[in-house]
């Protein structure tokens, strides 16, 4: 079994694996020859499946596994990664392997940086490998003040300019995170949730925005009128197929609402259905008028935790199973390839009322 590979798009991989820690600790990684699949399953809440091809996140990267898919499955704990991208920010470069220490199996990340004080033609002020010293050693250990009338006098032992820059400059920083290599079989019985055609499909605004009005709603909840707090704050979340989105709280005390219009009904693809456009639940919802509204209730917290993968920056389709879950679809761009996007899918599902 073997697993190593250049880390490439490292700001947007730490980005997803820091929204996915605030779900839950500990992730499950599928990899293969074309993908990186990371399944997040918590106790409660909602869950994540994120299908990334191996071209947005790595580089120069090799699998093998006795396993007649060449794939190798892995338990993450999420918070030591999110660590370990944290450092490589702003690194020259930085790669990662599965390897074992003390016969505990490890993902090996290898960070190269450039220390502050580096400069581009090698030089460094005060007593750093560029400035000239008082006196020098001979080979037979002893040291002498250099002759006035020769001063390249000193004997010095020759070596590449290039390597003594590195070592002058470059640090390495190595991470080591614990994983459990897993079983085909088990990771096989992780089965992703079979939701009904949605009803409602739209696309959202930018998630940062939604989540904090979705923040202050919650807040509002847990310090209603009433001065009991309430730990677990429900939200309800609704979209009609003319562009509409509300948020809304409604408690004993408290009826807030925040209402987006003009937002975006994406077209269906007809090849992806399993049944004619006319039929399908949204076209229904969209006949019976801008006052027809699927809707979910969601818990505020778990919610807002959701809603941090609006650091990605990428588009985010939601579809509303009516009373029952909301999925997002939150597509991931790549930078060296406009045209080309990833998904992770969240599934939340809905509180009855």
């Amino acid at each position: 079994m073997r697993f190593r590979t250049e880390l490439k798009n490292i700001r947007t991989f730490s980005k997803l694996i820091a929204a996915l820690n605030s779900l839950e600790k500990i992730a499950w990684v599928r990899l293969d020859d074309e993908h990186v699949r990371i399944t997040v399953i918590p106790d409660t809440g909602s869950q994540v499946w994120a299908s990334l091809s191996v071209g947005l996140i790595f580089d120069n990267y090799t699998l093998q596994s006795a396993d007649v898919n060449n794939t190798i499955n892995l338990e993450l704990p999420l918070g030591p990664l999110q660590r370990a991208l944290k450092s490589a920010a702003n690194s020259n470069h930085a790669n990662l392997r599965l390897t074992k220490r003390d016969g505990v199996p490890m993902l090996s990340m290898t960070i190269h940086t450039m220390t502050k004080d580096d400069a581009p033609d090698g030089r460094s002020g005060g007593g750093g490998s560029g400035g000239l010293s008082k006196s020098r050693q001979h080979h037979n250990g002893s040291t002498s003040t250099p002759d006035a009338d020769d001063p390249f006098g000193d004997v010095f032992e020759q070596e590449s300019l290039e390597l003594a820059m590195r070592r002058e400059h470059e640090k390495v920083i190595t991470q080591d995170i614990p994983v459990r290599v897993l079983n085909p079989a088990t990771v096989e019985t992780i089965m992703q949730p079979v939701i009904r055609e949605p009803d409602v499909h739209i696309q959202l605004p930018p998630l940062l925005q939604l989540k904090a009005i979705s923040d202050r709603f919650t807040k509002l909840a847990l310090t209603a009128a009433t001065g009991r707090a309430s730990n677990n704050p429900k939200l309800e979340l609704s979209a009609n197929m003319f562009g509409s989105l509300r948020l809304r709280l409604v408690t004993d005390t408290l009826d807030v609402t925040s209402v987006w219009n003009g937002l975006e009904n994406p077209e269906l693809d007809p090849s992806q259905l399993a049944m004619p456009v006319e039929e399908h639940p949204s076209t229904v919802f969209k006949q019976a008028g801008a006052d027809k509204w699927a809707t979910v209730r969601v818990d505020g917290k778990d919610w807002s935790r959701v809603l941090s993968v609006g650091r990605l920056d990428g588009r985010v389709i939601a579809c509303f199973c009516d009373d029952h879950a909301l999925i997002l679809y939150v597509y991931v761009p790549h930078q060296d390839d406009s045209n080309a996007e990833d998904v992770v899918t969240y599934y939340v599902s809905s509180f009855s009322s």
